[in-house]
């Protein structure tokens, strides 16, 4: 789970009773070593299936962390790549870390929920593993901010991991964290929103239609087929009108 050069306990415990801004700006020096950050595996194959589609021009990585999405853009984008984090911990090490050759790189400091760009700017917009940190009521906002900075016939592309069996490990495991988070939050302010579980494609879905988008899913091979013959991760790609 955690390598050597991981957070302590304590470092964790603290994170946790912080805010979300707070707590990842304590993580960031180590958040690279721990099973937060989106496994290599996951983000190869989401670029190999996004160069597939490519390439693009301009790409934004929303809640770009330590800039692990920023890479795949640049490995798919000729002109111009932006990272975007409310958490000044995140992105210093983010500044540090990504030296890709090719688009120029640049990273900004502002809340997903109001994009600092002007409408219409990027032709791919891609995210890793930060929608838990989204309560439901807030993907028509979010989803609206960036469906206001694509282009026309823009994509905004992240994978998507098929939900544990109800019954199995990692159905306990997941709900036994987002209840934990629950009574956190009920108990202890300022909240540090993260909810596994929160996350549904069915209201995804339909709240990226509302926000103008057009949903398609692509499986990703890599990672193969559950029993019943479904993908175990997808990619889903939402397209703005030409």
């Amino acid at each position: 789970m955690f390598s050597p050069e991981g957070p302590s306990l304590r470092e964790l415990a603290v994170q946790a009773l912080s805010s979300v801004e707070r707590g990842y700006d304590l993580l960031a020096p180590k958040f690279d070593h721990t099973p937060f950050r989106t496994p290599d595996a996951v983000l190869a194959a989401v670029e190999s299936a996004l160069r597939r589609t490519g390439p693009f021009d301009t790409g934004l990585d929303l809640c770009c962390g330590t800039g692990a999405g920023v890479g795949v853009l640049a490995g798919v984008c000729r002109e111009r790549v932006v990272g975007v984090d409310f958490s000044a911990g995140m992105l210093g090490v983010a500044r540090e870390r990504v030296r890709p050759t090719g688009p120029a790189v640049s990273f900004v400091r502002a809340d997903a929920r109001a994009l600092p760009f002007g409408p219409a700017v990027f032709d791919l917009v891609v995210s890793f593993g930060a929608f838990g940190h989204f309560l439901p009521r807030e993907l028509p906002g979010l989803f609206t901010q960036v469906r206001s900075v694509l282009r026309p016939g823009g994509r905004f592309a992240f994978p998507l991991v098929a939900p544990p069996r109800p019954g199995s490990l990692g159905y306990w495991t997941l709900l036994g964290f987002d209840t934990v988070m629950r009574v956190r939050n009920a108990l202890w302010r300022p909240p540090f929103v993260m909810y596994y579980r929160a996350f549904r494609f069915g209201d995804v879905r339909r709240e990226l239609a509302r926000a103008g988008f057009r949903v398609d899913l692509h499986a990703l091979p890599e990672f193969g087929r559950r029993r019943d013959g479904s993908p175990r991760v997808r990619l889903v790609v939402a397209r703005t009108p030409e």
